[in-house]
């Protein structure tokens, strides 16, 4: 099961090769035991005390970490044929410490005790951010990270308060925290190649018109939901006012699942047009205006249990026709994948537990994690994507002889399928596999492979043991 570390580390450069076979060791000890803190996973003082002495070493960065694996994420891209998707998006990880200042902060919530006054108390939330560019096909499978940022607001200290001072379209973007789309956006698609290629895609945090040219430098294109009314035409009117007035040219229909996990049919009215869009007030001798694409998605009435859908997409892509306009509705859909990644991070690999008390010590771990939370979430992908591909590119001999042998099926299949064995694997997980049930998700899988895990230990030992 260890044997796709290999080939996620085979681009890694560390200064000392000793360093290698450490960071090895512990990848396949964490990714072995998923959920697991440091000192479970590692299982004696020796290998604990050299896990933490690897992820304090100066010399080691979440750079060197991923290094292998930003390599590895390129080749299969380039195995992969016709357009990518990029997604981007910034997560928090909060840690409990009493002292906020080896770490940093994220932010400041209200906490549950109030002042002398009466008024609510502002906490300090102690914690990490980090900025991920996840690639993934047209039909969902991700190929892996092709850029990962971290830092906590330490750097960015002030911006907010000069903000209340200036207009916040004139500071430049370089002295606010939203430059980490751009640099992502650069980073990611010198990574990868082929720029042509590459769709990046970004909610309304990301509606950034500096992004909208840097993408153009870059010759890539970019796919983003919209926060801001522009200017559009010759200035005097906004993109709102011109999309009021187009009608409506295409009807699509759709299921959604709210919260409660209740699916529905919702039925969209798509507008889209091509509009020369202005760049902000007092930036217009910076940037130029800019010929795009704007999508709106509106769903007809009001439902009951959720709130109405409601998008407003923009991009450089030219859209001639409906099923153009829904194909970019389902790019933009594909952005939740990004979020699944996230929460395999913090709940399949406990990211958020951890006990490690510096900035530094947290980035390298959650480095680690981001490779063995994309493999995760990789197997449950190409499961529903690719169910017929050989299970021996993903299990070895034995831990199929041995699912097998531990988990009952209903009728025997001589087909050796990635859907059969990993059905097999998520049952040891708490999957029920019932006839209306979905393909397996993160969940189970993670909760299969650290059980398998254990199983596969004692079935060695076993061997062992009988031998002698």
């Amino acid at each position: 099961m260890n044997a796709w570390i290999e080939k996620e580390l085979k681009g890694c450069g560390f200064p000392d090769v000793r360093l290698g076979k450490r960071f090895k060791t512990v990848i396949e000890q964490l990714a072995t035991g998923i959920g697991r803190s440091l000192p479970f996973a590692c299982q004696d003082w020796a290998n604990t005390k050299a896990a933490y002495r690897f992820l304090d070493n100066q010399r080691i960065s979440e750079a060197e970490i991923l290094k292998g694996h930003f390599q590895a994420t390129h080749e299969r891209f380039k195995a992969s044929s016709g357009t990518v998707l990029v997604l981007h998006d910034t997560t928090e990880f909060t840690f409990r410490r009493e002292h906020t200042e080896a770490i940093g902060k994220t932010h400041k919530t209200i906490g549950g005790d109030k002042t002398r006054e009466g008024r609510p108390r502002l906490h300090t939330v102690c914690g990490l951010l980090m900025h991920s560019s996840l690639v993934v096909t047209t039909e969902g499978l991700p190929l892996g990270l092709a850029n990962v940022k971290f830092w906590t607001r330490k750097k960015f200290k002030g911006s907010r308060a000069l903000g209340r001072k200036v207009n916040a379209t004139r500071i430049p973007i370089e002295r606010k925290e939203s430059i980490r789309w751009i640099d992502s956006l650069r980073l990611s698609t010198e990574k990868l190649g082929n720029s042509n290629r590459c769709i990046h895609i970004g909610d309304r945090e990301s509606d950034i018109y500096e992004l909208f040219c840097a993408s153009k430098a870059a010759k890539t294109h970019f796919l983003v939901r919209t926060s801001a009314n522009r200017l559009a035409g010759d200035g005097k009117h906004t993109v709102y006012d011109e999309m009021r007035d187009e009608r409506i040219k295409a009807v699509h229909r759709v299921q959604v699942v709210n919260r409660k996990g209740v699916n529905s049919q919702a039925t969209l009215e798509i507008r889209y047009r091509r509009i020369l869009v202005c760049p902000p007030i007092g930036k217009h001798k910076s940037y130029p205006s800019l010929w795009l694409t704007v999508i709106h998605a509106q769903e007809r009435g009001k439902p009951k249990d959720r709130a109405p859908i409601d998008w407003k997409l923009i991009t450089d892509l030219s859209v001639t026709n409906r099923y153009e306009a829904i194909e970019k509705l389902d790019w933009y859909a594909m952005r939740w994948k990004i979020e699944t990644f996230h929460k395999v991070m913090k709940s399949g690999c406990k990211a958020e537990e951890s006990k490690l008390r510096t900035a530094g010590r947290l980035t390298n771990l959650m480095a680690i994690f981001c490779i063995i939370a994309w493999r995760v979430f990789w197997l449950c992908m190409i499961n529903r994507i690719a169910p017929d591909s050989m299970a021996k590119t993903i299990f070895t001999k034995t831990e199929m002889q041995l699912l097998d042998h531990l988990v009952p099926i209903r009728k025997k299949s001589p087909n050796n399928t990635i859907k059969k064995y990993l059905t097999l694997l998520a049952k040891l997980g708490g999957y029920l596999n019932r006839s209306h049930d979905p393909p397996p998700g993160n969940m189970v899988v993670w909760r299969g492979f650290r059980r398998l895990t254990d199983i596969h230990l004692g079935f060695n030992l076993a061997q062992i043991v009988v031998g002698n």
